[in-house]
């Protein structure tokens, strides 16, 4: 799910929820919204895991 995946990434990366929307999907409600039962489209879900695995690999080259 979706939603576990994004909560995990925001406790490991220590990001704010509304930061980590306005930079994987430029909707700072992103999250929020996925909390209160929002489905995304299967386009969006792409968008917002490559974002968690850039993400993670740029910042493992640190």
């Amino acid at each position: 799910m979706l939603i576990r995946r994004i909560e995990k990434f925001l406790r490991d990366s220590g990001m704010p929820a509304t930061k980590f929307g306005r930079l994987a999907t430029n909707d700072p409600r992103f999250v929020l919204d996925l909390r209160m039962g929002r489905e995304p489209r299967h386009a969006t879900k792409s968008r917002v895991e490559h974002f968690m695995n850039t993400y993670r690999e740029n910042a493992g080259a640190r």
